[in-house]
């Protein structure tokens, strides 16, 4: 048996039941929480030791966010006991929590992008009917908080016009203005570059020292074994096992996650590329304030092979996507799909690229790939609404794009399997899921992918790779784009680092390392593109 429940009967063992020095800061005994014909938590039991970090894993779907919305006042148990401090507690919302001491940062920020950093900090919290009384003490207090904590920010910033990694310090900074004691973060890596993770690693370790309790959500089995002191595992609405981080390994969690064996690695045979499918051609690209973020970009991707654009988040990367899938204008330059060119100009771009044979899964699922408040058939058929698959003229077949939904379905191993269910109500993995599905099974030509894995689970991961490699096998060219170098390297054939706008470097995966990437993905020590590896501007392809 587990401190925490019964493990799983293939796996029975666990850590060995203790008593935290410091106490329990938080306790759930038997936590029920149905929707509907979904049970999202059965009889769950867990105690997170105070001035701990302990994470929470598990597939998307399993049950965690759910829990820890619950603790956070979000939802209402049906049944079970929340001690808070030893206490039991009756928790009605989130203002009861935050007055028992529990904060919750979550995936997609609660910040309202035009206000300043400090108004963000102080609004619901005011202390007084007059604003600059309240912001005049809370600037105090923000630089107390940031001194203790290391969570320097600017607090007359505009929200919009700081980085993601600022924008999670101030909403860490809010949790704690609020005098959080016990702090809950759903996913923080996320949208984080690798260094803004570094960075939020190493105030967790400073909250940590401060006696602050920290629950991290994540599925990012590496950070798990990096800063957590003790892991509960997750399945299908169950908590199967609560263990020490140090005396286990990834290959133990992911199997208790997933409930089999599951390969952390990317197992493909070598690419054998054939003909040109994509070609960039000196493009030049502007975002929406009319900065150009991308530099006279040349690259080519053959058919049969996966290029992975490496490179820090905000050089380019993004506005470059866009291009190529028609979502945003060009300044200059061309791309051409099977050695035809693309008009990628106008609101239609993105549909004549469709035609041409080129699918995009785009960085932002929620603002690109989705519309949230359709149903989750609707997304699974948008963009190809008008395809003969669907219906022919104006008139939709409704029945044949269920069908498809739910073919999508089944195979993504989309939770719930639910076709009729609004997407918003999906968590962000299974979204990610619903867009990859859209896509992927549209048979294309070329695909060109931002993210695949962002906020999915391991087990999801193992069988998203694994489609990407078997589509690149299948002879379709792949473009890569991920702040996840890990899985650039794991699955890409060639890498294209990209800094402020260029094409800096090109790297075998097979040889380059992780601090020659990243030298150069900071704009240091940039390699020239070896001959003969598909640079468009070194002459054709084979």
């Amino acid at each position: 048996m587990s401190q925490n429940g019964p493990m799983n009967p293939q796996r029975p063992e666990t850590a060995a039941a203790f008593v935290p020095a410091n106490g329990w800061a938080i306790e759930l005994e038997k936590i029920n929480r149905r929707f509907g014909d979904v049970h999202a938590n059965k009889d769950i039991d867990l105690k997170i030791a105070r001035g701990t970090i302990h994470g929470i894993v598990g597939e998307n779907g399993a049950g965690k966010s759910t829990l820890m919305s619950i603790l956070y006042g979000f939802y209402t148990a049906d049944s079970g006991t929340i001690r808070v401090n030893g206490t039991p507690q009756a928790i009605t919302d989130s203002r009861h929590a935050l007055k028992l001491g529990i904060g919750m940062v979550h995936q997609h920020f609660m910040l309202v992008d035009n206000f300043t950093v400090l108004e963000n900090i102080v609004l619901g919290a005011e202390d007084s009917g007059l604003i600059k009384p309240s912001l005049d003490r809370a600037r105090k207090e923000l630089n107390r908080l940031e001194q203790e904590y290391d969570l320097e920010v600017n607090p007359d910033a505009i929200i919009e016009d700081i980085s993601v990694g600022q924008q999670q310090r101030v909403e860490i900074l809010k949790a704690l203005y609020r005098g959080a004691e016990t702090l809950i973060l759903d996913e923080p890596t996320g949208v984080l570059t690798p260094k803004e993770a570094d960075d939020l690693f190493r105030v967790l370790e400073t909250l940590r020292k401060q006696g602050k309790t920290v629950i991290l959500i994540t599925h990012k089995l590496r950070e798990i074994m990096a800063i957590t002191d003790s892991v509960s595992i997750m399945r299908q609405g169950q908590m199967v096992a609560t263990l020490k981080t140090a005396e286990t390994n990834p290959e133990q969690i992911a199997e208790l996650m997933v409930g089999r064996r599951v390969l952390l690695r990317v197992d493909k045979k070598p690419a054998t590329p054939g003909k040109t499918l994509l070609e960039v051609q000196n493009l030049v690209v502007a975002d929406d304030m009319g900065v150009t973020r991308v530099k006279d970009v040349s690259f080519a991707v053959r058919a049969g092979e996966i290029v992975g654009i490496a490179g820090v988040s905000g050089n380019g990367q993004s506005e470059l996507l866009e291009s190529i899938s028609g979502m945003r204008d060009q300044k200059s330059g061309h791309v051409l799909v099977k050695g035809e060119p693309l008009s990628l100009d106008g609101d239609d771009g993105a549909a004549r690229a469709r035609q041409a044979g080129l699918a995009h899964v785009p960085e932002d699922r929620q603002r690109m790939g989705l519309v949230t408040n359709f149903a989750e058939w609707e997304n699974a058929i948008l963009g190809y609404q008008d395809t003969p698959a669907y219906g022919a003229g104006p008139f939709l077949d409704i029945a044949a794009a269920k069908k498809a939904a739910a073919d999508h379905i089944k195979l993504f191993d989309v939770r719930p399997a639910n076709i009729n269910l609004k997407s918003s109500l999906f968590s962000g993995g299974n979204q990610q899921k619903i867009v990859l599905a859209r896509e992927m099974e549209q048979d294309p030509d070329v695909l060109v992918i931002g993210q695949p894995t962002r906020g999915v689970d391991i087990g999801a991961i193992e069988f998203i790779h694994n489609e990407i490699i078997k589509m690149r096998d299948e002879g379709k060219a792949i473009l890569l784009v991920s702040v996840e170098l890990d899985e650039i390297r794991s699955l890409a054939d060639r890498i294209l680092v990209m800094f402020d706008g260029v094409i800096v470097g090109e790297a075998d995966p097979a040889t380059a390392t992780e601090g020659e990437l990243g030298l150069m993905m900071a704009g240091i020590n940039s390699k020239a593109a070896p001959r003969g590896l598909g640079i468009a501007e070194q002459g054709p392809l084979p």
